[in-house]
């Protein structure tokens, strides 16, 4: 098998292995795909006993490293989250087969008839931190849309995500499609993660999920495409037509739901017609929550909440903990999200039409939502069944990519001796 001590050997043979299995899934049948994801989706759970106790062994190796409550939270599973996973497994499954979806056709007078349709990109390579959950998700995702897939999770998730990956394995073996489909690079050297960025030979795209180190270091050195996935910086504009009870709500949810997940809210910004009345009740009620406020100098003032700092404007915390900051109008809280945001996911709460209507417009990030959480910036939450990641470049993919992201297009062109003049 693999020379593990022979890192770039043996992605050499993990991407030949791959590229030939996506030529078979190129035209594999809507229905063995959807047969192997089913059948996953069953081997998962007939061995969630094996999965948790790998997972265990994960939980062991993160508090020895010193993960933050929200790493670990990313990383535990529990039944409830198999349950979740396979959930997930199965309405990637039931989605529609989006390869060989037409997307546009016309005739030309010429005499030929031009169809778009969607094409499998190939092998993707996806890089991802802590999260086992991710080695499904992607898997399947690359899977419905025809592609292989060679998955590096991160060292923390390395025996969930195994035992995971076997999973994903039995299904395509019961389906009689290329076990070489779906890949898991079977060490934690990170020698592996250089090796995948040059691979231009046998990977089609590069899809980095996790940090700010590991997509910087991914869009710094990667020879192959890159799919952007930056962090989420998120924020949350409370309107001064803001509905209190909505208001309270929803910042409560999106901050302390998950603190752990791209789409948790990160930074507040508050009308100052409505400071003292829904912005202090809110910015009490996620105190009282637990929740770190820290807050300008007029937030500040409110007992109990902390100083912010420079360098809190622009910060992904995922933890419990909030920037907090009153601004004159909405044109100040757009160019304060367009300083310090990332372009992922970004809300505003209000009973305006227009207000709403002009923040959705001329703010420029991958999600934008009115009188919604943030935790819903998610491809499951989308219909899409489940997600590679969200996007917040403008190539290609943008926002939550899934399955039809996951491919590009080709033109079929049919003429009857046709010639051109």
């Amino acid at each position: 098998m693999k020379d593990m001590d022979n890192v770039p050997a043996m992605m050499v043979e993990i991407g030949q292995r791959a590229k030939a299995a996506a030529a078979t899934l190129g035209f594999a049948s809507a229905e063995r795909k959807h047969a192997a994801l089913i059948s996953a989706a069953e081997h998962i759970w007939t061995q969630r006993a094996a999965i948790l106790e790998a997972n265990e062994k994960d939980i062991i190796y993160g508090r020895e490293k010193g993960l933050s409550d929200a790493m670990m939270d990313r990383l535990l599973l529990n039944e409830e989250r198999l349950r979740g996973i396979i959930n997930s497994l199965r309405s990637v499954a039931e989605q529609a087969d989006p390869v060989g979806e037409v997307i546009a056709a016309w005739d030309q007078p010429t005499g030929l008839h031009i169809e778009r349709v969607r094409t499998p990109l190939g092998v993707i390579g996806v890089i991802y931190e802590s999260r086992p959950n991710v080695t499904v998700d992607a898997g399947a995702l690359c899977l419905k849309a025809g592609n292989a897939v060679i998955l590096r999770g991160g060292s923390e998730s390395f025996h969930s995500s195994n035992a995971l990956h076997a999973c994903l394995v039995q299904g395509l073996r019961d389906a009689n499609l290329p076990e070489a489909a779906i890949q898991l690079v079977p060490t934690r050297d990170r020698a592996a993660v250089s090796e995948m960025l040059t691979m231009v030979d046998t990977i089609d795209v590069i899809v980095p999920r996790g940090g700010k180190g590991l997509v910087g270091l991914v869009q710094r050195e990667a020879r192959v495409p890159v799919f952007a996935h930056l962090e989420g910086i998120v924020h949350i504009y409370i309107d001064a037509a803001a509905d209190a009870e909505k208001a309270l709500k929803v910042v409560l949810n999106a901050k302390t739901r998950r603190t752990g997940i791209c789409g948790a809210a990160e930074c507040l910004l508050i009308h100052k017609d409505v400071m003292s009345t829904i912005g202090t009740d809110v910015i009490k009620e996620l105190m009282q929550a637990g929740v770190e406020v820290r807050g300008d100098a007029a937030i500040s003032a409110i007992a109990g909440v902390r100083k912010a700092t420079p360098q809190d404007w622009g910060q992904e915390y995922l933890d419990m903990i909030v920037a907090a900051r009153v601004v004159d109008d909405m044109e100040t809280a757009l160019a304060h999200i367009r300083t310090h945001g990332s372009n992922h996911t970004d809300c505003i709460l209000t009973e305006d039409a227009g207000a709403a209507r002009r923040f959705m417009t001329e703010l420029d990030s991958a999600i934008v939502m009115h009188n919604a959480s943030t935790q819903f910036a998610d491809g499951g939450e989308f219909g899409m069944g489940a997600e590679i990641g969200i996007a917040t470049g403008k190539m290609h993919a943008r926002g939550p990519v899934g399955a039809a992201q996951l491919t590009s297009f080709k033109y079929l062109v049919t003429g009857d001796g046709t010639i051109r003049a």
